[in-house]
């Protein structure tokens, strides 16, 4: 009897161990200099696999979507963010993102960089017979347009390009424009490291999440760093849904404070004006913020948008600051 207590219990450690001996780290590489493609392209993984995504030159994503939109965020899907990595690192560290497999269903990831997913930079964990092919067909089949950095607009829509920063400049460039329904504002990010960040008038200096009583989530495009010798810029591009103004700033340090912020629709004069927006963000100097105000350059990386998976990420290139 004593015997067989012994064994059963052997018996039921060994299958608990079983699970996290077996978990394997499947891994993902995503860019490279001239390259736009997850690779590989997909993978068969267990349950409790990680698959570890490593990014390389220039900037990508690894972001879910669904079969059905490829290039479209699903709700509550994961996202890395952008990752930048410049044109320099050519041995390394570089950025990982991991994603801890949950379940057998099949997971639809692609690159939200500009036109990068319709030209095929997709990815996949357990797709069945033949779902991939039909997964980037879907995907390379919405546009027939070469890699590019930023979408191009549908027809009779304007696609605005905004500088962000510069060799000493903290401000967006133009800071304030006019757009219809369907417009593009593509943010082309320059030195240092900042970012593009939804903000309102009442609180120009923090994030929309942190003050919506509504459960809104506003956008945040991460920060970008952008070294001093970089002669290519990162590109990050919102599309114009309505004509309601529109508030961000960046939450680098205190740029907001000094005035490093921008506006869409905004009105031209009056207490809501686009002057008005940037003398309220200055007379707080930016303290109002309870937003992060340096780059993370390791740990958990998220972005408050949804219920997301776990999504880890590491080693993130270390902030540049003014």
């Amino acid at each position: 009897m004593f015997f067989s207590l012994i064994t059963s219990a052997a018996a039921l450690l060994s299958l608990v161990a079983i699970p996290s001996a077996q978990a394997a780290r499947l891994d993902v590489v995503v860019g490279g200099p001239g390259v736009l493609k997850f690779n590989p392209e997909f993978v068969t993984a267990a349950v409790g696999d990680k698959v570890v995504f490593s990014f390389r030159q220039k900037n990508h994503t690894a972001t879910q979507s669904s079969l059905a939109n490829p290039c479209t965020k699903a709700p509550g899907g994961f996202d890395s963010g952008f990752v930048p990595v410049p044109d320099s690192n050519t041995g390394g560290p570089y950025p990982p993102a991991e994603f801890t497999v949950k379940d057998l269903k099949p997971v639809w990831v692609y690159c939200a960089q500009g036109s990068h997913c319709s030209a095929g930079m997709v990815f996949a964990i357990n797709p069945g017979p033949g779902q991939f092919a039909q997964f980037k067909s879907a995907a390379t089949g919405s546009s027939a347009a070469a890699p590019a950095a930023a979408p191009t607009s549908a027809a009779g829509s304007t696609d605005f390009k905004v500088v962000v920063g510069g060799p000493g400049k903290l401000l967006y460039d133009p800071a304030n424009i006019k757009a219809k329904v369907g417009d593009t504002i593509t943010f082309e990010f320059h030195q240092k490291n900042h970012t593009v960040t939804q903000s309102t008038f009442a609180n120009p200096c923090r994030a929309l999440g942190l003050t919506s009583t509504t459960g809104q989530v506003g956008f945040d495009s991460g920060f970008v760093p952008v070294a001093d010798s970089e002669t290519t810029f990162p590109t990050w591009t919102i599309r114009v849904n309505d004509t309601t103004p529109i508030w961000g700033y960046c939450r680098q340090g205190n740029h907001c404070g000094q005035g490093m912020v921008f506006a869409v629709n905004s009105v031209d004069t009056g207490p809501n004006s686009f002057d008005a927006f940037q003398a309220k963000a200055k007379s707080v100097n930016g303290t109002s913020g309870a937003s992060p105000t340096t780059a993370p350059t390791s740990g958990a990386l998220s972005k408050g948008i949804g219920c997301w998976f776990t999504l880890v990420m590491v080693g993130i290139v270390t902030g540049l600051t003014l």
